[in-house]
């Protein structure tokens, strides 16, 4: 596996730990740029989206031991996190990068933490769902997106951003995805959710969730099973994301994103999560990233630790 690399600023300034060995348990955030670029050499369009996100929350107190009333209980719910830094990125070399994310992902779990990869494209969780080849047989993807990413390919490329929950699904630990938040025009075409549907995807679209609620995409979820949440943030409505490449209206809200973690939480265990495709030159305030940053949190508080 390749050495992460030392962020500038850890996750709401959680110690650093260069040492995937010496985790021992809790939390372990770390962060991938880059994933795998349709043009050798061209950089992710969310490539300063982690470094966004780690810093979001500084300008108030973040320290483990305040209370926190979206989680009624302390601020990561007592559960120790470090940052354990970024996979390196290489513009010429997705296969590089997808190993080099999959290899994280693989030493995080098996030092006994649980994953929080902080994007970077819509690609990067290909490899990081790949990594739980060994964890669990029996993997619950519930994607929150505003698109379904199930294209085989484009342009030639079969591991990039349009086609992540199609890579997914080929996994054979991965037996169960919940896709939550679907609206508007993607590079979707009929054929690709007509194959979606065939292989069993549960999908929850947005009007579905504002007419009626997200109990329903939770009690999709199989009873105590291990569940990755992987979170493109243009799922959330731009009113609250707005640094991404295709806002689309009519997304979450962000109570409804604390209505699933915790329902999930209560349904199944929570093993690990994604945050991708925040563009933070897009979101001048920086509000989408501390949305993002607060979501993170709550993930944390909820997951489901193994020591």
């Amino acid at each position: 596996m390749s050495p992460l690399i030392r962020p500038e600023a850890t996750f709401c300034k959680t110690p650093f730990c260069g040492d995937l060995a010496a985790l021992d348990g809790g939390i372990a955030v770390f962060g991938a740029p880059h994933g795998t670029p349709y043009q050798a050499g061209e950089p992710s369009h969310a490539a300063g989206g982690a470094a966004a996100v780690r810093s979001a929350l500084s300008w108030y107190s973040t320290g483990p031991d305040k209370f926190d009333f979206d989680t009624m209980t302390t601020v990561f719910g007592g559960h120790r996190v470090m940052d354990c830094g970024d996979a390196g990125g290489d513009l010429m070399d997705g296969t590089k990068n997808r190993n080099a994310i999959r290899g994280a992902t693989k030493g995080i779990l098996l030092a006994g933490a649980v994953p929080i990869l902080l994007g970077g494209d819509d690609s990067v969780p290909i490899p990081f769902i790949e990594g739980y080849d060994e964890y669990s047989d029996a993997l619950c993807i519930v994607q929150i997106d505003a698109h379904i990413d199930w294209r085989d390919e484009v342009d030639g490329v079969t591991h990039g951003f349009s086609s992540t929950m199609r890579r997914a699904s080929e996994m054979n630990h991965v037996t169960s995805i919940i896709q939550i938040g679907a609206r508007g025009p993607g590079s979707a075409r009929q054929s690709d959710l007509a194959d979606a549907r065939d292989w069993g995807v549960r999908f929850f679209t947005g009007r579905d969730v504002h007419a009626s609620g997200v109990q329903a995409a939770i009690n999709a979820v199989p009873d105590g099973c291990d569940v990755v949440l992987s979170v493109d943030v243009d799922g959330l409505d731009p009113s609250i994301v707005p640094g991404v490449i295709l806002p689309a209206f009519g997304g979450l809200s962000y109570q409804q994103m604390l209505d699933i973690i915790y329902g999930l939480a209560a349904k199944a265990r929570i093993v690990g999560a994604d945050f991708v495709e925040y563009v933070p030159e897009k979101d001048p305030t920086g509000t989408g990233a501390q949305a993002i940053a607060r979501l993170a949190c709550n993930v944390i508080a909820s997951a489901s630790l193994r020591n």
